[in-house]
């Protein structure tokens, strides 16, 4: 199983991006997949997540509204459009995989078996 996100950068507030994560190894549709984000100084925390099977999708409150998380089966691609973005989104996102999404008390668990490397986001003026 390989993970491989992209699409980070430097965008200002109330700006765009869109993150990607390949995946080879597996077959998306057959794993939960999601984002995960770790700030300097703090606990890596989840963002988003997308069960298998049924494609259910969780989302952290900080992100609800602002963010969507998205499959590509023919790809084998997660992606996550992120719009109006916050200082407090900067941070090093990282893509994941395991047999489900983990939610505990509405808070998404990175507790992921398969982990892919950071794409680092800035928002910043």
């Amino acid at each position: 199983v390989q993970l491989q996100a992209s699409g980070g950068g430097l965008v200002q507030p109330g700006g765009s991006l869109r993150l990607s994560c390949a995946a080879s190894g597996f077959t998306l549709d057959d794993y939960a997949i999601g984002w995960f984000r770790q700030a300097p100084g703090k606990e890596r925390e989840g963002v988003s997540c997308v069960s298998s099977g049924d494609g259910s999708t969780y989302y952290a409150d900080s992100v609800k509204g602002r963010f969507t998380i998205s499959r590509d089966i023919a790809k084998n691609t997660l992606y996550l459009q992120m719009n109006s973005l916050k200082p407090s989104d900067t941070a090093v996102y990282y893509c994941a995989a395991d047999e489900s999404c983990t939610v505990i008390g509405g808070n998404i668990v990175p507790v992921m078996d398969y982990w892919g490397k950071g794409t680092q986001v800035t928002v910043s003026s």
